[in-house]
């Protein structure tokens, strides 16, 4: 066994947004973070998801873009929640979104492209701490939402499944609670009866 590899799946850690900042990847880190984002099960070879980046000037734009869908769909909104829409890619230098292309396959369910979709975010934080950075994989109102995923890129067949922040942490989080597989791992047994 790599004990490389063990160790950095047993310690790797999300490190919040607030807590990402600069430097972000240059791009040859970014090729790189993108090409361990895309290595994920891929039943059929299909590639059934897209990713959009959002950088530099981009980042407070599409904030300001939340911000106003926000604002309009509740115009009581205060002055701190607009700003909390407006900072919603800061200070991470880099955001990238996953999107589910999935669609109708003879073969392969829509649920089984959009888990490799899922698969994607979850690839990107290993290439975030892989090349040096770290991630936090979000999905926020913004995901369900279709104007707000609209607004940020994806079409009206598509769904984000998820946003990654990337950048420099600024903090160690040491590690935190993790669950007790003794309450959740259990041994397969054939059922008495069939059921139904």
């Amino acid at each position: 066994m790599d004990r490389s590899v063990a160790d950095y799946l047993l310690t790797r850690r999300s490190v919040t947004l607030p807590f990402l900042g600069e430097p972000g990847p240059d791009p040859r880190a970014l090729r790189t973070i993108l090409t361990i984002g895309a290595r994920v099960p891929d039943h059929g070879k299909l590639a059934p998801w897209r990713l959009i980046v959002f950088s530099g000037d981009m980042r407070a734009r599409a904030g300001e873009l939340l911000a106003k869908i926000a604002g309009g769909r509740d115009p009581n909104l205060s002055a701190e929640n607009l700003e909390q829409e407006r900072n919603r890619f800061l200070p991470a230098p880099l955001t990238i979104g996953v999107v589910s292309t999935a669609k109708e396959h003879p073969k392969i369910p829509i649920v089984e492209q959009r888990h490799s979709a899922v698969n994607v975010c979850l690839n990107l934080l290993h290439g975030a701490h892989a090349t040096g950075f770290a991630g936090h994989w979000v999905t926020r109102w913004f995901t369900y939402d279709a104007k707000a995923s609209a607004a940020l890129g994806a079409s009206p067949h598509e769904a984000f499944v998820g946003f990654v922040h990337i950048g420099t942490p600024q903090i160690d989080p040491g590690d935190r609670d993790r669950p007790d597989l003794d309450e959740l791992v259990t041994d397969w047994r054939p059922p008495a009866a069939l059921p139904g």
